[in-house]
This record gives structure tokens, C-alpha cells and sequence, in this order.
């Protein structure tokens, strides 16, 4: 079994939920150990989930907020209530010809109503089901990279990479009418798919993917597992993993004066 805390790379098949693969690993560990996930996958969508582990589900947010790359299926010609296959298809002929705007940068987004966010603290979903009228606030969100990739004669095929909190849906519905039929995620940050079976890092290994590494010595270690700052040199303002003598320590938070603080501890 593999020690914890750590984060597992698993490729979401079509059909299940991401709650459905949080459930299936945890069976393979002792009970009550604590499994989460750092972003969901629609049941319709295929692709990358980071399985967070143990001790590792205090750092969800750290990795929820990382870029993603995507693989999505239009089908034009059509629209869909939800904006994927499951939704109501309301066909209506008007599939476009030529090359399409495909928008980049940042730009603000109306999230679908059939999400999960919350409205009054019931799911958007729940209330669409129930014909309720309601509005989604805009978010600010930015697209790095979109790209047509192969061209049908009513589909198109893109690869998206984009922020945390974007909705394809949303984004492919903007092009006109057309909706998502197949959806892939093949990248989080600086994690890919694997290949050959679930892949398994430690959490220490996972973090230094993303945020830089500050080696602090047994005394400042000991400081941070009691919640005290101090001041280090020569280290930018930054979120960073504190790295010790014995192992892993912290997330800790560098300020533009140089006192570090632990945001998440993993000593004692």
C-alpha cells in the first residue's frame, strides 16, 4: 500500500462520477482514511482527477487553482440544456462555415445554470431541474491556449487550456449553436494523464511540482510545527513547500518582509 499521505493521477472513464472514483479508492485503504479530489469531472467527461490522500486533502486548494488542458468534441448544428450530451437537444440546422473567433486571454464568463455552484445554497443544477429562474454572476476567467485541432462536417474538435473555474461548456455554447459531445482533460498544471493504471506520488513530491521548495533548518521546522514566524533570507513573497531535515513540513507563506508562516502543517 502506498504510504500517505499522497495524491493519485487517475483517467475518469465516461459515465461515473468523480464522487464514484473517490469512493473506489477509498475502499482499497484502512477506514477512516480521508480521500478527496482536487476538481470534478462531469459524468459525460473523461480524463485527469488528482486523488488527494490522507493528509493530503488539507491541500486541496493549492492544487483546485491549477491551469487545465482539455480535449472537446462540438457538435454544431444543435443545442443541449445542459450543454452536453445529457441535456435536451434541440436541433436547429445552422452549422458554420469557415474558421470560427476562438477567444483568448482573460474574459469574464456566465457559468451554465446546470453546474454546481450554489444559489441561496442549493445547487444551480437542482434549480434548473426544477424550472426555477435564477442568474449566475460572471466570473473572471483567462484561456491560454484554443485551438482547432480537426474539422467534420458539423463537429470540431479543440484543445483548450485555460484557468481553474472555466466551463467548456460554456465556452463552446458561445461559439454558436453547438454543444459539447465529448470532453477529455489530459493535464493539471504540471500533471498528465498516466498511462498504464492509476499513478501514485507522494504528497511531498506532488507539491514541489507546483510551488518552490525552502529547505528550513530543525529549529525553524520546530517553530513552524507550533504555528510561530520568523524571518528568512533571500526568499521572495511566495507560497512555498518547507522542506526540513526529517522530511516534509509545511506550506508556508513567505510576506514582501520575509517572515514565513505555515498555512498547512504536516509535523506532528
Amino acid at each position: 500500500m502506498t504510504a500517505l499521505p499522497a495524491i493519485r493521477l487517475v483517467d475518469k472513464p465516461v459515465g461515473i462520477t468523480s464522487h464514484d472514483v473517490v469512493g473506489r479508492i477509498r475502499r482499497e485503504y484502512p477506514k477512516n482514511t480521508r480521500v478527496g479530489h482536487a476538481g470534478t469531472l462531469d459524468p459525460f467527461a473523461s480524463g485527469l482527477l488528482l486523488i488527494l490522500i490522507g493528509r493530503a486533502t488539507r491541500t486541496q486548494r493549492f492544487f483546485m487553482g491549477l491551469d487545465k488542458e482539455y480535449f472537446v468534441t462540438a457538435q454544431f448544428g444543435a443545442t443541449s440544456s445542459t450543454g452536453d450530451p445529457e441535456g435536451e437537444i434541440t436541433p436547429t440546422g445552422n452549422i458554420p462555415e469557415g474558421d470560427l473567433v476562438l477567444p483568448i486571454g482573460p474574459q469574464d464568463q456566465i457559468p451554465p445554470k446546470y453546474s454546481a455552484l450554489k444559489v441561496d445554497g442549493k445547487r444551480a443544477y437542482s434549480l434548473a431541474r426544477a424550472g426555477e429562474d435564477f442568474t449566475l454572476e460572471s466570473r473572471r476567467i483567462e484561456v491560454t491556449s484554443f485551438e482547432e485541432v480537426e474539422r467534420g462536417e458539423s463537429t470540431r474538435d479543440y484543445r483548450i487550456r485555460c484557468s481553474s473555474g472555466t466551463y467548456i461548456r460554456s465556452l463552446i455554447g458561445d461559439l454558436g449553436d453547438a454543444y459539447c459531445t465529448s470532453l477529455r482533460r489530459t493535464e493539471i498544471g504540471p500533471f498528465a494523464l498516466p498511462k498504464g493504471g492509476d499513478e501514485t506520488l507522494s504528497l511531498e513530491s506532488a507539491l514541489k511540482l507546483v510551488m518552490p521548495e525552502v529547505a528550513v533548518t530543525e529549529d525553524q521546522a520546530r517553530l513552524l510545527g507550533h504555528g510561530q514566524k520568523f524571518e528568512v533570507a533571500g526568499v521572495p513573497e511566495s507560497t512555498v513547500v518547507a522542506q526540513g531535515p526529517q522530511g516534509l513540513v509545511a506550506i508556508a507563506s513567505v510576506d514582501a518582509d520575509g517572515v514565513m508562516s505555515s498555512l498547512v502543517g504536516f509535523v506532528g
